[in-house]
C-alpha cells in the first residue's frame, strides 16, 4: 500500500480518533505526509523510538498497539508459562508516556496477556529491576531517554531485566507485520482488563524493595558517615528520577541534598532546558547556579527516564566544573575495585564491562587490581548480556560498567543502565575523596598521572527524515568503500585525511584489517555483527583510535574519537587534531 493510501484511511476512515484525522488533514506539504506514512517506524533492538504524531512513522496510541500485539503474539508463541508470568510496563514524564503506557496494557491484555502497571512515573533502572522482581517474561518502558520534547518511545526488555536480544527483537517484529493495519489489532476496555485480573497496578511495594537492594551496594559507607552533611544539589530535569534518587540518598546517610526547584516537577516539555540530556554541560546549569547559593560540593542530573546521569563538582578555587561520561566512568570504576580492593571484598574472577568507544585507560585501571575487563559494542543491552553469561550463569563476579554517554551501573539486579545507583556511587566517591581532603579533580588527576592521560570527545551529524537517513547509509557505504579500496600499509595511511590507520575494524563484516608493511592482516571480530568502522591510531600509547557508526535512537551519524598520551597538553592536541580531521572526513561523505 502506498503512503498516500495509507494516509488516506488514517486522515478519513472512522477507527481513528478525530484528534488524528484533524491533524493529518491540516497538512500541506506532500513531503511531510510521505515522511509520516512511507515506513512503518522501525522496531530494534531497543524497541521504537520517534517523533510524536500520527501516522505509521510515528509514535502515537497506534504504533504502539501494534508494538504491543506483536509483543503480545510473541508472549504467546513463548507458552502459557510466560503468559501467565505477563509483563512489567513503566514509563516517565515524556508527553503521552502515561496513555501510551495504559495503551500496551490494555492491548496485551487484549490477547489474554498480564501485565503489572507501574501506578504513576518511574525510570529504567526500576522497570528491569521489576521484571526480576515480578518474575515477569518482559517488560516494556515508555519513554525517549534524553531526546529532545517530540520524541517519545517503547522499550522492551527481556525475562532477565535487560533490553530484549536480536533474536526476540526480530520476533517481535515478525508478529507486529501481522499487523499492516492497525484495524485489526485488539483492544479490550482498561476497567475491564484489571477486573479480570489482566492488568495490576504496582507501587511503594517495588520501590522499597529496589531501595534496599541498591543500599546493599554502598562502598565505603564510612566515609559517607563521617562526610554525611556536604551539600549535594541534585536536578531530574523534570524527570523520573526525583524520587527514587533522594530515596537512595537520604537511605544511605546523606543529609543534605538540595532539589533545583524550577526542574523538581515532571514535565515533558522540559521548559528549562534546551534538551533534558545531562551529557550537555548547558543542562547542569540552574544545578550550579543553586550549588553557589548553597556552596554545594556537588552538582548531579538525571535525564528524563534516569538511565544517565551527569555531574559537575567545585574546584579547589571555588568555580564548578562538569564532567565527562568517561571520566566519571574511570573513577567510579577505580574507587569500586580500590575501595573493594583495600576492604578485603573483591571477588576472585571479578570483571567489568565498557564499550568499544569508551575510554581505553580502564584497561590499565583493571589491570592494576587484577581484573577482567570486557568490552562490548555501543548499547547497554550488550553488557547485560555478559552480565547474564558470565555472572548470572557463569563463575565470574560482574564489579561495574559503563558506557561513554553518561550510564553506569553497579549491582547485578538491573540489567541497564541506572542513575540511580550512579547517584549514589557518584556522592559517595565524592564523600571519600572529601574525607581525604581531595577534590574530585584531585582524584582524577592522580589516574591521569598513574595511567597516562586520556581524552574523549564524540561530533554528530543530525540528518532527518527518509532523506537523512539514506545520506547516513550511503555515508557508511562509502567510507566501507574506501577502505576495501586499500591494500597497502601506504595507502591506509591517509585513508582518514590525516592520522595514520594502523588497522580497521569492521563490525559488520566482523573483520579486523590492519594495514602492514607485507600487506593486510584480516583477523576475526567475536563481537556481534554492527554497523560500525573503528579506525585504530597507534599514538603515544598505541592506543588513539576514531570510530563511526549511525545512532541506533536518533537521526545522526555518530564519530567518536579517543586519543592517549604522558603528557596532557599533547594529547589535548593531538584530539584536536584527529576531531577536525575525521570530521571533514566524514562530512565530506554526508
Amino acid at each position: 500500500m502506498s503512503y498516500r493510501e495509507l494516509y488516506e484511511i488514517w486522515s478519513k476512515d472512522p477507527y481513528f480518533d478525530e484528534a488524528t484525522k484533524s491533524e493529518l488533514l491540516a497538512i500541506n506539504d506532500e513531503k511531510e505526509i510521505e515522511d509520516r506514512f512511507y515506513k512503518d517506524l522501525e522496531f530494534g533492538t531497543g524497541g521504537l523510538r520517534g517523533i510524536l504524531g500520527a501516522g505509521t512513522n510515528r509514535m502515537n496510541v497506534y504504533t504502539v498497539a501494534k508494538a504491543s500485539a506483536g509483543l503480545a503474539n510473541y508472549i504467546i508463541e513463548s507458552g502459557e508459562e510466560a503468559v501467565k508470568r505477563g509483563v512489567v510496563i513503566s514509563y516517565d514524564s515524556r508527553h503521552f508516556s502515561p496513555e501510551f503506557a495504559q495503551i500496551a496494557a490494555t492491548t496485551l491484555a487484549a490477547y489474554g496477556v498480564k501485565s503489572y502497571l507501574s501506578d504513576e512515573l518511574r525510570p529504567v533502572p526500576m522497570c528491569s529491576y521489576s521484571v526480576r522482581y515480578f518474575n515477569a517474561f518482559a517488560g516494556v518502558m515508555v519513554t525517549a531517554s534524553h531526546n529532545p520534547p517530540k520524541y517519545n518511545g517503547y522499550k522492551v526488555y527481556g525475562e532477565d531485566g535487560g533490553q530484549v536480544t536480536n533474536e526476540a527483537a526480530d520476533a517481535i517484529l515478525s508478529n507486529m507485520n501481522k499487523y499492516a493495519d492497525v484495524r485489526n489489532i485488539k483492544t479490550m476496555d482498561f476497567d475491564e482488563a484489571i477486573a479480570a485480573g489482566l492488568i495490576t497496578r504496582f507501587g511503594p511495594e517495588v520501590d522499597i524493595a529496589y531501595t534496599a537492594m541498591l543500599t546493599e551496594l554502598v562502598i565505603d559507607k564510612d566515609a559517607i558517615d563521617r562526610q554525611k552533611d556536604m551539600s549535594i544539589v541534585y536536578t531530574p530535569l523534570h524527570g523520573s528520577g526525583n524520587k527514587p534518587v533522594r530515596r537512595i540518598l537520604k537511605s544511605v546517610g546523606f543529609n543534605n541534598v538540595y532539589i533545583v526547584p524550577q526542574q523538581e516537577v515532571p514535565n515533558g516539555s522540559f521548559p528549562t532546558v534546551k534538551t533534558p540530556n545531562p551529557e550537555d554541560p548547558a543542562a547542569l546549569t540552574m544545578g550550579i547556579e543553586l550549588a553557589k547559593k548553597v556552596n554545594a560540593s556537588l552538582v548531579f542530573g538525571t535525564d528524563p527516564d534516569s538511565d544517565r546521569l551527569g555531574i559537575a563538582a567545585r574546584t579547589a578555587d571555588g568555580e564548578y566544573k562538569t564532567f565527562t561520561g568517561n571520566q566519571v566512568g574511570l573513577m567510579l570504576l577505580d574507587y569500586i575495585l580500590d575501595s573493594k580492593k583495600q576492604a578485603g571484598t573483591l571477588e576472585d574472577k571479578a570483571f567489568a564491562c565498557t564499550t568499544i568507544v569508551s575510554t581505553k585507560l580502564c584497561k590499565s585501571v583493571c589491570k592494576e587490581y587484577g581484573v577482567e575487563l570486557q568490552e562490548t559494542l555501543t548499547g547497554f543491552k550488550y553488557i547485560g548480556e555478559r552480565i547474564k553469561i558470565d555472572d548470572e550463569f557463569g563463575d565470574k563476579a560482574f564489579q561495574f560498567g559503563f558506557e561513554e554517554s553518561y550510564g553506569y551501573l553497579s549491582g547485578t539486579n538491573v540489567r541497564d543502565k541506572d542513575a540511580v545507583v550512579a547517584a549514589m556511587l557518584v556522592c559517595g566517591m565524592a564523600a571519600q575523596s572529601f574525607d581525604r581532603g581531595e577534590t574530585l579533580f584531585d582524584r582524577l588527576e592522580k589516574i591521569y598521572k598513574k595511567h597516562g592521560y586520556g581524552f574523549e570527545q564524540a561530533v554528530s551529524f543530525t540528518l532527518e527524515g527518509k532523506e537523512g537517513i539514506q545520506k547516513i547509509q550511503d555515508a557508511m557505504k562509502t567510507m566501507r568503500a574506501e577502505l576495501e579500496a586499500c591494500k597497502t600499509a601506504d595507502a591506509a595511511a591517509n585513508l582518514i585525511g590525516g592520522p595514520v590507520v594502523k588497522a580497521v575494524c569492521d563490525y559488520s563484516k566482523s573483520v579486523r584489517y590492519e594495514f602492514t608493511a607485507d600487506g593486510v592482516v584480516e583477523t576475526e571480530l567475536t563481537l556481534p555483527k554492527s554497523n560500525v568502522l573503528l579506525y585504530e591510531l597507534g599514538g603515544d600509547k598505541g592506543l588513539d583510535w576514531a570510530c563511526a557508526r549511525p545512532s541506533g535512537t536518533e537521526p545522526k551519524l555518530k564519530i567518536y574519537f579517543g586519543m592517549y598520551h604522558g603528557d596532557k597538553q599533547a594529547a589535548l592536541d593531538r584530539l584536536d587534531e584527529v576531531k577536525a580531521q575525521m570530521s571533514a572526513f566524514v562530512q565530506a561523505k554526508l
